[in-house]
């Protein structure tokens, strides 16, 4: 809790709150995650790692869990306490650039509010190209933001990006209340041809299937 909020006083744009997220709505945010099988679950944001504690029980050190955190002293922690994780220092815009196989999970714990039209959008386009077809996406919102410009916003990007985006009941217990949105399907892009055009995630993935 001390180092949460000594950064967010440090960097408020970047940290976003003032706590780590409740135990409540890790469980909701990270229901997604597959139980069984080699999964590829990819954290946003996880700050001091509130929701990758509970992706790692819930993978049981199955599959592969990448956290990226743009700041320094998060990453420090997350790597020093989760060693089975694949730490990242990098920017979530910059996530198409780190060379990862496509998602079966991506969760976020940005804080979506503090960022620009701009940001949202060229973090959730990265989010969609990364994810799988068959992955989801989670990611949370505090309620009395919600109907705020950034939160609409938020929710009409999300809405652009994936054919399904639902709404969880709200996680009263957290501190603020929030709640998570399971956005499921993206939408491809099209080539000048008309063709869908695959993620670079899956992409990688059909590479390294056809090369085993």
């Amino acid at each position: 809790m001390t180092l949460f909020l000594t950064e967010f006083l440090r960097n408020p744009l970047t940290v976003g709150a003032i706590a780590p997220s409740g135990t409540a709505l890790a469980e909701r945010i990270t229901a997604p995650v597959p139980r069984t099988g080699a999964p590829v679950v990819v954290e946003l944001g996880p700050g001091t790692g509130a929701f990758t504690d509970h992706i790692d029980r819930l993978l049981g050190h199955h599959g592969r869990q990448v956290a990226v955190e743009v700041n320094a002293r998060f990453v420090h922690r997350l790597s020093r306490r989760y060693p089975q994780v694949d730490v990242r220092q990098a920017d979530a815009v910059d996530l198409g650039d780190l060379g990862l196989p496509a998602a079966d999970a991506v969760i976020s714990g940005l804080p979506w509010a503090v960022f620009s039209a701009r940001r949202q959008e060229r973090i959730l386009d990265a989010v969609a190209a990364l994810l799988a077809d068959g992955g989801t996406f989670t990611t949370f919102a505090y309620l009395h933001a919600a109907w705020t410009p950034p939160g609409r916003r938020l929710r009409a990007a999300l809405e652009a990006r994936f054919e399904e985006v639902v709404p969880s009941r709200t996680v009263w217990s957290n501190l603020p209340p929030a709640f998570v949105y399971h956005a499921r399907r993206p939408v491809r892009c099209l080539s000048a041809s008309g063709e869908s055009v695959e993620p670079v995630g899956e992409q990688q993935r059909r590479a390294a299937v056809g090369s085993a």
